[in-house]
């Protein structure tokens, strides 16, 4: 497999596809390239996924888990592939706002997935750092099953069992060791200096969220819907309509991606 190298990071490289658009693809917190594997072949262009540094295949460094860095991460994998279009889902949306708010015309097109953050504090701290407690120290399987078997996720499963086995399927590269280091750095931090800046991003942007997520709460979509000038709102009245809609986003999806759109 690719991978591109960084002053402090390797980072492994999966690409789908070909031609124009070239879109890198960037995944949430805990999760690895393997997040949109099964989506990217019904969108057009070249797909660039992506492991951030401590997750999946990629390298662990001792510190440097800020949206900082994931951003540099994305920057770097972007500019490997000519990549003029980015997709990010909650940690990697983040990275997007991050780096398109510091330079506004950095991407052409964007799609971000269950954005999580703004400007403020997480409000879930403690959750999270549960999860690196439950995965620190442990090896990679046996990590998985603590994820599991975390209360939160398995009264979400009792509403939608079927997410059980997609959970299982995304933490099937669980990095034990970068994971925790990431949660517990990043979680102090926030991917925007000041939401204002976000409307000097002239990007055409399509937002997807629902309602009653904790994690990704639905007003912070809301809020990047109303403060870009150029982004466009699919919000879904909670998880179930959400997963139903899937062939309906995707759709959306690969004609907001579409060349000459």
């Amino acid at each position: 497999m690719p991978e591109v190298v960084t002053e402090d990071a390797t980072l492994h490289v999966e690409v789908d596809g070909e031609g124009e658009p070239v879109t890198v693809l960037a995944h949430g917190l805990t999760n690895s390239c393997r997040e949109l594997a099964q989506f990217t072949p019904l969108v057009p262009g070249t797909k660039v996924r992506f492991c951030f540094r401590g997750h999946g295949h990629s390298s662990t460094p001792g510190r440097g888990y800020r949206f900082a860095d994931f951003a540099r991460d994305l920057d770097a994998v972007a500019n490997a592939y000519g990549a003029r279009y980015a997709f990010g889902t909650s940690l990697g949306a983040g990275a997007i706002g991050y780096l398109v708010t510091r330079d506004p015309g950095r991407f052409e097109r964007l799609v971000l997935l269950l954005p999580a953050g703004l400007d403020s504090d997480f409000e879930h701290k403690d959750r999270m750092i549960r999860t690196a407690e439950l995965i620190d120290g442990k090896p990679r399987e046996a990590a998985i099953e603590a994820i599991l078997a975390d209360p939160d996720r398995v009264r979400n499963y009792i509403e939608y069992p079927f997410l059980r086995e997609m959970d299982r399927m995304l933490m099937a590269d669980l990095n034990p060791v970068g994971v925790p280091r990431a949660i517990r750095e990043v979680i102090h931090d926030t991917p925007l200096r000041d939401r204002e800046d976000l409307r000097n991003v002239p990007t055409p942007t399509l937002v997807i969220a629902r309602e009653g997520d904790d994690i990704h709460p639905a007003e912070v979509a809301r809020v990047i819907c109303g403060t870009m000038p150029n982004a466009e709102l699919m919000m879904f009245p909670d998880g179930r309509s959400m997963y139903e809609a899937i062939p309906a986003i995707v759709q959306r999806v690969r004609d907001f991606l579409a060349p000459g759109d």
